[in-house]
């Protein structure tokens, strides 16, 4: 049986980032179709023509707020279809508003194609990516959440600690278990014992706990 081709949308107001992008996606899966909107309206319009979606690149800052509107619209429209908010902002509201509306990850427009495959593979398998390094958001979080960090550390054995890292660092479980030379099954097991000691339910509200708390991976 033939594989179903994948078909990727780009969604931007500026035609040379929404192509430079779209060239992007084409390199990374060459047999994909990837489709461009230069509007809401537009992208809309795809959603309701396509049912074979497979994920959806979408610019956050469109017509100025109009973007958040987009997101909130666009996720309702794809239901399932993961969507990556694309954007030249790297406040760390922005990101944390992102994933609230329900997008799978958050790419700054300046980053690499590396890093844009890593968000498309961590979307496609149910993961969200988020960019979290202390270069882009030490400048954001006020003095207190420094406090924060220790709290949140003390409650971590050494080996959670260096999972939490990794997976602020947007890593997969499998990524980690490579990295830590552990079995992908005990990084699954340190995760869940993560969520409990910060009582979330899920990676990204993990991502948003640290976000607040001003704790960060020490490198990009």
């Amino acid at each position: 049986m033939r594989n179903k081709t994948q078909k990727f949308l780009v969604v931007d107001d500026h035609p040379l980032v929404r192509h430079g992008f779209a060239l992007s996606v084409g390199e990374i899966h060459p047999d994909a179709e990837v489709v461009e909107a230069g509007s809401l309206g537009e992208a809309l319009d795809v959603v309701e023509r396509s049912d074979d979606l497979t994920l959806v690149l979408f610019d956050l800052n469109m017509g100025e707020r109009a973007g958040r509107d987009g997101v909130r619209r666009m996720v309702e429209a794809l239901g399932d279809t993961p969507l990556l908010v694309i954007s030249g902002s790297d406040e760390v509201a922005d990101i944390i508003d992102s994933v609230r509306m329900g997008a799978k990850g958050y790419i700054l427009k300046t980053s690499s194609t590396e890093v844009l495959e890593h968000a498309i593979k961590l979307a496609l398998t149910g993961e969200t990516f988020l960019p979290l390094p202390r270069a882009v958001l030490a400048g954001n979080v006020a003095s207190e959440p420094q406090r924060q960090t220790g709290q949140i550390l003390d409650r971590l054995t050494d080996r959670q600690r260096d999972v939490f890292q990794l997976l602020l660092a947007g890593h997969s479980n499998k990524e980690i278990a490579r990295e830590l030379g552990v079995l992908e099954g005990t990084v699954k097991v340190h995760v869940r014992a993560i969520m409990q000691k910060l009582g979330v339910r899920n990676r990204t509200q993990v991502a948003v706990v640290a976000a607040r708390s001003g704790c960060f991976p020490d490198e990009v």
